[in-house]
C-alpha cells in the first residue's frame, strides 16, 4: 500500500498492529529524523517497519512530550484507511 509521501510499505500483520497501537493510544515516537516507536512504554521490536510506517505517511509525532522524552504517536489519514480497509476485509 502506498502512503501519503508515496513511499510504499508493505502493511504486514506486524505493521497493521503497530498501527493499530496508535489508534488506541498507546504508543509514543522518539522526534529523530529515523522516529523510533514505543508501545506501551518499550521499544517496538521492528524499528525498520515504524520507521517505514513513518516515512510512508501512516503515523506522525503528535504533541506533548511524555515523562520518557517522546511524543504520542498518531495515526495520519493515511494510516486510518489502511486500518478501515483491514476492518472491512
Amino acid at each position: 500500500m502506498s502512503g501519503a509521501e508515496g513511499v510504499t510499505v508493505e502493511l504486514t500483520h506486524r505493521a497493521m498492529a503497530m498501527l493499530k497501537a496508535v489508534a488506541q493510544q498507546r504508543a509514543e515516537m522518539s522526534t529523530s529524523c529515523e522516529p523510533d516507536l514505543f508501545v506501551d512504554g518499550f521499544a517496538c521490536c521492528d524499528q525498520m517497519t515504524a520507521h517505514a510506517l513513518a516515512k510512508g505517511g501512516y503515523v506522525r509525532p503528535g504533541t506533548g512530550v511524555t515523562a520518557a522524552g517522546r511524543v504520542p504517536a498518531e495515526l495520519t489519514e493515511a494510516g486510518a484507511v489502511a486500518l478501515s480497509v483491514t476492518a472491512a476485509a
